[in-house]
């Protein structure tokens, strides 16, 4: 009986690796997915499935198929691979430096002139200008991390 070759930890592995570069090259450029890199850990959880299911069919049919060695090699380094990129974006991307001109909380926000959803440009003094009988006036700006 001739032994087969079991790909699945090798595909396993090569998918790890795709969601890894996929993200700062691909899924970075979007929105949805540049925040929350919830394409990418759907591309880990489709290959430690892989490699899991190589895994499995390697130590229990060892008479059938190969990969007793290469299988745990390549568990080994797409878990590596998994721990780098939740690093990566988990821990080392929240430690970035402050802007250095960014206002900070509760300082007053330079005048500025923007487009409402009609077209009509809005200054902020006339947003904080106060209304009659008003005591005074105040608006809540929001800066969105990233662009759009």
């Amino acid at each position: 009986m001739t032994r087969r070759r079991n790909f699945l930890p090798l595909a396993g592995f090569l998918l790890c690796v795709i969601a890894f570069v996929s993200y700062p090259t691909f899924f970075a450029r979007f929105p949805a997915t540049r925040d929350v890199a919830w394409a990418s850990w759907l591309l880990f959880a489709l290959g430690l499935g892989l490699l899991v299911a190589g895994l499995l069919r390697a130590f229990r049919q060892p008479e059938t198929y190969r990969g007793r060695i290469l299988s745990p090699i390549f568990g080994v380094l797409s878990l590596a691979v998994l721990g780098l990129f939740l690093y990566m974006t988990l821990v080392f991307a929240r430690q970035l430096p402050e802007s250095a001109g960014a206002p900070k909380v509760g300082q007053l926000a330079p005048d500025f002139t923007l487009s409402d959803t009609r077209g009509r440009p809005v200054r902020l003094s006339e947003l904080l200008e106060p209304q009659a009988g008003a005591s005074g006036s105040w608006a809540l700006l929001i800066f969105y991390r990233g662009y759009w």
